[in-house]
């Protein structure tokens, strides 16, 4: 009797053992396949065409991803963009992520939309003088010597150039003041926030100077507009703080001008490319202002909408937000307007607590259409809750927060987080030309391959393009007519997927 009971008990024992074990590994599967759909994308159910394309896009991810896990030595990503960044062209993801369909491009800064290669191009045009003093570079087109004090002596460039021993150490050496690439990792890891925007703003600065000509600015957005085309984008939302233009002969124009150029240089750029869907304007302003200037630039944008209402968009105020006036300081101008849409910057640092992660609760309180960055707002739960509750799209800049000192190791990025919660983001590219990245490819690669889960795939990008259209400042018609051009952009892509990978049935 008692070895018949042993028997039964030891049988019995391993059936709840095995019982057990079985309802633990559906538990599991369910909360994994609970917490997939939960995140950005996760509800798109895929054609067959696509899981096809899939299949092939996640084996050469999942690849890439174990041998960065296995071998965490080698792994550039982890540190900053400018030690790997030359290193992902050479990427198979990133090959297909290049000639995917982005839609649109929402938060992108004008003067420095074009790459440095362009914009040295743009230094060889006539009539420009230079100015080299106190590590800086002030420039001017002149027919005479520009009477606009300098230090030392204003040189026609074209003179100093041909007066070098060598022309391409100098193009070189003139290439520093318009780009903030650097290959000194000791500078890259040692340099904190404040010594990253100062030289940023220098950079600026010097190329707002070269493109105040007229002639020049033109040149220069037709180019930037060709560039983020030629990444597949087909609309662009620009943010400007309609700096003055000025002539040869010395003419200078009102900041209204600009917007009129961004008009007419964009409709230009649509009948030479008829799928593009066309630009609007964020008007912006510096945050350092005072109320007197913020009422002078509200003017402008005021005057904008009525001229080309249109191209029009919104208003939003820019620069480094730790050394910046909070928006708070404003809140009697910006909470009187009901004219206006905003788009305003918000959260875009490390700290918490302070003022400049609450101009997230002043963007939210005042109606902003979207954040622009939101690195902050992981830290603030209930300001996450009210983002998702009232669709509000967070405009993520993941390589423009890592090469401006705010996150070395991309996959500690709070993206991370945004994109696990499923909340409205879409991914931009801020100022892509000073630090030599794609217009947007190369953040749409380090988001889907560093900082999104190892296991999202085709659905992740294809969310992320259609955010980048369903948030747009587009009115209803110009939505529904980028949906169609994505749409067929979209299917004529997983097609050239599926043809150019003939391996197919060896991925699978």
């Amino acid at each position: 009797m008692l070895l018949v009971i042993f028997i039964l008990c030891a049988v019995f024992g391993q059936t709840l053992v095995a019982r057990s074990l079985n309802d633990l590994n559906f538990e599991r599967k369910n909360i994994l396949d609970d917490e997939f759909e939960m995140q950005v994308g996760g509800r798109l159910r895929l054609t067959e065409d696509e899981v096809t394309a899939n299949e092939i896009l996640m084996h050469w991810k999942r690849l890439e991803i174990s041998q960065a896990f296995n071998n965490p030595e080698y792994s550039n990503f982890s540190r900053h963009y400018f030690t790997y960044k030359h290193h992902i062209d050479k990427s198979n993801v990133y090959q297909i992520i290049r000639k995917m369909p982005k839609g649109a491009a929402l938060h992108v800064h004008s003067t420095l939309m074009l790459s440095t290669d362009r914009v040295m191009e743009l230094t060889y045009e006539d009539h420009l003088y230079a100015c080299f003093a106190n590590s800086e570079l002030h420039l001017q087109f002149s027919t005479t010597v520009p009477k606009r004090p300098c230090p030392v002596e204003w040189r026609l460039l074209s003179e100093l150039r041909n007066e070098s021993a060598d022309v391409t150490a100098f193009d070189m050496e003139l290439r520093k003041y318009f780009s903030l690439f650097i290959n000194d990792d000791d500078v890259i890891t040692n340099g904190d926030i404040n010594y990253t925007w100062d030289r940023f703003n220098k950079i600026c600065r010097t190329i707002k100077y070269l493109i105040s000509y007229r002639p020049v600015r033109e040149k220069h957005f037709y180019a930037g507009l060709k560039e983020f085309y030629d990444d597949n984008i087909r609309y662009i939302e620009v943010r400007s703080g309609l700096a003055k233009l000025y002539e040869l002969n010395g003419t200078e124009h009102d900041p209204t001008y600009l917007a009129h150029l961004f008009n007419r240089v964009s409709k230009k750029f649509k009948e030479d490319h008829p799928d593009f869907c066309g630009i609007k304007l964020i008007v912006t302003r510096w945050r350092g202002i005072n109320m007197e200037q913020m009422q002078e630039v509200i003017d402008v944008a005021r005057q904008v909408k009525k001229e080309l209402p249109d191209l029009f968009a919104g208003f939003d105020l820019v620069g480094q937000e730790d050394k910046g006036k909070p928006l708070k300081d404003f809140l009697p101008l910006l909470a009187a307007q009901d004219d206006l849409q905003y788009y305003f910057h918000g959260g875009e640092t490390n700290w918490s607590g302070t003022s400049t992660d609450e101009n997230l609760v002043d963007a939210i309180l005042l109606g902003s259409n979207r954040i622009g960055h939101g690195y902050a707002l992981i830290k603030h739960p209930a300001l996450m809750a009210a983002v998702k509750q009232r669709d509000i799209a967070i405009e993520v800049n993941v390589i423009s927060n890592t090469v401006l000192s705010l996150v070395s190791d991309v996959r500690n990025h709070p993206l991370a987080a945004y994109l696990a919660l499923g909340l409205p983001v879409i991914i931009s590219s801020d100022d892509p030309g000073v630090w030599g990245a794609d217009p947007l490819s190369h953040d749409y690669y380090v988001t889907f391959t560093r900082v999104a889960s190892k296991k999202t795939d085709l659905r992740l990008l294809k969310q992320l393009a259609i955010n980048s259209i369903r948030y747009s400042a587009l009115d209803d018609e110009g939505k529904t007519s980028m949906f169609r051009l994505f749409h067929k952009n979209w299917l004529e892509f997983i097609q050239n997927v599926t043809a150019e990978n003939s391996f197919t049935d060896t991925v699978k």
